[in-house]
């Protein structure tokens, strides 16, 4: 959700990106890396407190704050640039998100004057009954201008209730300075936040639905969208074909005219270059397949590096870990692995090389270029008329 908000936003160009986290503080900074500072709050007392910790940072701006909930991830550019332009046209001090709906349980209900300005936003557990029910609620997205947002925020007291410092607070402090507008949007969609799993389910749904556009605007022939997974990061190049029930995940790259599945799981940083072929039930993590490269059924390939125009053999596995650690299989360009081969690495396997079927190879095994090696454990054949009768038997 993050992502899809640092994503969005990078487009407005922004001068600083700042991130506020509390809860689990050291995962959103392993995620995070140099893309936006991040602002830590000890404290998790709000989202006025929350917005009040970045003041420091934000010592001496005088431009526009955008402020965005990581939990509302759905805010497209489009609206942001509205907004901001509606802002400045207005000259208000406070420009924020609302939305109209039949069901506004849970959101702050926006109280406009008599001139159409907002007044003040109402937390659900502190509007009355008559307040529960407007039906235009705050989203949780707003313009504020220069340093007039911290100079509210100091004047934020905390909710008797809850024991917090409101954001929404402020709102109502800024509207006795200056105008305060709010900006409506049509699309519901995007309004959508995650308080419960079952809303977690649906708004994953709706941003998956969103990437898989992109990658079909961008020249992907996804064959079936409803029973294929693409994490966000993940990198497809033009004219790949990926198959139904394919689940493609964070930070794997896949290169131009490619066949991918169906059924097939491709993990996080492994990269198929061009032209290559992963097949039905083929799992690959951490590994790297060369062009025109095949892996068309029944493999695992765990931390293997490949070459170009290698084919692997249905069955295939590469015995990346002993228990304790993880090792590399690299497969040179033009070999051959046989069904059902099991590599236990480390190990090499040469340029133009051949495994037979079923054959095991040991670990620390460098097999020569242009060998044929079979059998358990795998050995060598060691005459011209034994690997021709056996590239008769694998043909």
């Amino acid at each position: 959700m993050l992502g899809a908000l640092l994503e969005e936003t990078a487009a407005l160009k922004p001068e600083k990106t700042l991130v506020v986290a509390g809860y689990r503080f050291d995962q959103v900074r392993d995620y995070l890396g140099k893309r936006a500072t991040l602002v830590h709050q000890k404290e998790l007392l709000g989202s006025g407190h929350a917005v009040a910790r970045t003041q420091m940072a934000l010592s001496g701006f005088k431009g526009l704050t955008l402020v965005l909930y990581c939990d509302t991830p759905l805010i497209s550019i489009d609206t942001l640039l509205a907004m901001r332009r509606a802002h400045e046209a207005s000259g208000a001090v406070c420009t924020l998100l609302s939305v109209n709906t039949p069901h506004p349980a849970g959101y702050g209900r926006i109280k406009r004057s008599k001139t159409g300005s907002v007044e003040r936003v109402i937390e659900e557990n502190d509007a009355s009954p008559e307040e529960k029910a407007i039906q235009e609620v705050n989203v949780g997205c707003y313009f504020f201008e220069g340093q007039g947002l911290f100079r509210a925020l100091k004047k934020v007291r905390q909710n008797p209730k809850k024991k917090e410092y409101y954001l929404t607070d402020a709102v109502g402090i800024l509207a006795g300075q200056g105008p305060v507008e709010a900006w409506t949007t049509r699309n519901t969609e995007e309004t959508l936040g995650v308080n419960t799993r079952q809303e977690l389910a649906a708004i994953e749904a709706l941003m998956e639905k969103r990437l898989l556009e992109r990658f079909l605007e961008a020249g992907v022939r996804i064959r079936d969208p409803k029973t294929t997974w693409v994490d966000a990061d993940v990198q497809i190049g033009e004219d790949t074909v990926v198959l139904p029930h394919t689940v493609i995940e964070e930070g794997a790259v896949i290169g131009r005219r490619c066949v991918i599945g169906p059924f097939a799981r491709i993990r996080g940083g492994s990269k198929v270059a061009d032209e290559a072929v992963i097949g039905n039930f083929v799992e690959l993590v951490r590994s790297t397949i060369g062009k025109k490269s095949m892996v068309k059924h029944l493999s695992y390939l765990g931390d293997a590096q490949v070459g170009s125009s290698v084919n692997i053999g249905a069955g295939t596995i590469t015995a990346n870990f002993d228990g304790k650690k993880k090792y590399k299989t690299i497969i040179k360009d033009g070999a051959q692995i046989g069904s059902g081969t099991v590599l236990v690495a480390p190990v090499v396997v040469g340029r133009g090389a051949a495994t037979g079927a079923g054959a095991v190879v040991t670990k620390n095994k460098r097999i020569p270029d242009r060998a044929v090696f079979v059998g358990i454990p795998a050995k060598q054949l060691s005459t011209k008329s034994e690997t021709r009768s056996t590239k008769q038997i694998q043909n």
